[in-house]
């Protein structure tokens, strides 16, 4: 093998998910949140076969924002589907036939008559939770309706029969209090994925759609045995709330996140950024720590969040050289943001900024890294020479004069977040996506060329969320919907 080529292999190795044997464990997938499922029977040619599974059929309490995450215990076939409800109801199903194995009531949810603003009713999970697979446990966030009033609850939950483990949850609010930070569970909304990095817990917040009331974008990061809180880092202003549904993604040694528009800063003050952050949360000033566009009051003005994604890192090829470190993200002004992961540049600091749609980015991207070149899918509506709603792919060049270019646009209609498959060594690249609150039909291309290899299938779902993204595991592709999943088969 050439030296990309293995280096590239073994990175693949270490990827939850890599191979059918592997728990799908956290959102799109790894630590990067790139997205890409290595399924080795699905080329271009199978997807083409793709069907909804008869098999498959579940019944299943409440709207589902979150994605589900698949568990295998001990190695044992078939694994459990684990799915996690608005009316805060956890589910482990049986991946084959999406019989219930277990089922766990939480809190009873927050109806938004009991919210200050906000679009889902009732409000519970919505996050996507994360699992611990050596350990096989499940943490989440649930917002819970408590005599107090609306509370954001940390949750462990056994994989193996869905308890709640001893001295869990924890009382999100309660706790920054004891640390003597102002946190309102009723106006910071959290709907960014929880993560686990080096044996510690994060978890994001932002505010509630409508930008009600006060809300900082706050990482909380919290040690599991015992469970407390050990750090916290929050945007300076109200607001810049951390909306990404994947919310954090690392590289590795360093996490990163997006914020959104600040209100009434005169001075930056953390929104509308590329944020880095290490384990405890320390607040740096450092420009290398973060990275903001030159016009960062006028997206403020107009509420146009940088924040409207999460920041991806990217290790893109170079010929005969280590890959350049780099981090991507995309913003509600339709732009995509490179910036040099070594060096986030501070103010203006990017390397490129590319108008790449006419309207808002708001729904994940995904990520497709080979030996010979780095590929993003998103959600567009237009721009760069694409026409109407549409699904763009680029390309990511580690320098030259148009480090951001366009290779293919497709029409596509919905507002679900891609995912890529391949088979083995990055063969037979393909972006799914769903066309929520659209077409509502799941959607193959060709990665390579934007053609499409699967319409639907005739399959029409219901119950279907903006920001829905698919799980792969096995041989199905699931699509959680309000009171059931689908799962279809090749």
């Amino acid at each position: 093998m050439k030296r990309h080529t293995w280096i590239f292999a073994a990175i693949l190795m270490l990827l939850p998910g890599a191979g059918t044997a592997q728990s799908i464990v956290t959102y799109h997938n790894s630590l990067t949140r790139h997205g890409h499922y290595t399924v080795p029977n699905l080329t271009l040619q199978a997807a083409g076969a793709m069907h909804l599974d008869p098999h498959f059929r579940t019944r299943i309490e409440g709207h589902i924002y979150a994605q589900p995450l698949y568990w295998r215990p001990d190695g044992k076939t078939p694994g459990r589907i684990i799915v996690a409800t608005e009316s805060n109801t956890v589910y482990a199903l049986d991946a084959a036939t999406g019989a219930t194995i277990w089922k766990t009531k939480l809190a009873h949810p927050v109806s938004l008559s009991q919210l200050p603003c906000g679009n889902i009713d009732p409000d519970g999970i919505t996050g996507t939770p994360v699992i611990d697979d050596s350990a096989g446990v499940l943490y989440l966030d649930a917002l819970g309706q408590r005599k107090a009033g609306p509370r954001h609850l940390l949750y462990a939950l056994s994989l193996s029969d869905g308890s709640i483990l001893p001295n869990w949850p924890i009382d999100v609010q309660e706790e920054l209090d004891k640390r003597g930070v102002t946190f309102s569970s009723s106006t910071q909304g959290e709907r960014s994925a929880l993560l686990l990095f080096n044996g510690n817990l994060y978890v994001n917040y932002g505010g509630n759609w409508g930008d009600c009331g006060s809300y900082n974008g706050t990482v909380i990061q919290l040690q599991v045995t015992p469970p407390r809180i050990v750090a916290h880092w929050a945007t300076r202003a109200n607001g810049g709330g951390i909306w990404a549904q994947g919310g954090m993604a690392g590289d590795g040694q360093s996490l990163y996140l997006t914020t959104g528009n600040t209100f009434g800063a005169s001075s930056w003050s953390d929104g509308e950024a590329i944020v880095r952050l290490k384990p405890g949360l320390k607040h740096s000033e450092d420009s290398r720590d973060y990275f903001t566009p030159s016009n960062w009051k006028t997206l403020d003005n107009e509420d146009l969040d940088l924040g409207g994604t999460e920041a991806l890192p990217l290790d893109v090829a170079v010929s005969g050289a280590k890959p350049a470190k780099r981090v991507i993200a995309f913003g509600k002004d339709g732009n995509a943001y490179l910036a040099d992961r070594t060096n986030l540049g501070g103010v203006g600091g990017q390397i490129a900024i590319k108008a790449v749609s006419t309207g808002s980015i708001i729904t994940a991207p995904a990520v497709l890294q080979t030996p010979s070149q780095t590929m993003v899918a998103f959600t567009s509506s237009g721009g760069s020479g694409c026409s109407g709603s549409n699904i763009t792919m680029l390309n990511i060049a580690a320098s030259g004069s148009s480090p951001i270019g366009v290779a293919w646009c497709a029409p596509f209609n919905g507002r679900g977040a891609p995912i890529f498959t391949t088979t083995a060594d990055d063969a037979n690249p393909i972006v799914w996506i769903v066309g929520a609150e659209g077409d509502n039909l799941l959607h193959g291309f060709d990665a390579s060329s934007g053609k499409a290899v699967f319409t639907g299938g005739g399959v029409q779902m219901s119950g279907l969320h903006h920001f829905v993204t698919i799980l792969v595991a096995g041989q199905h592709l699931y699509v959680a919907a309000d009171s059931r999943v689908y799962a279809f088969a090749f």
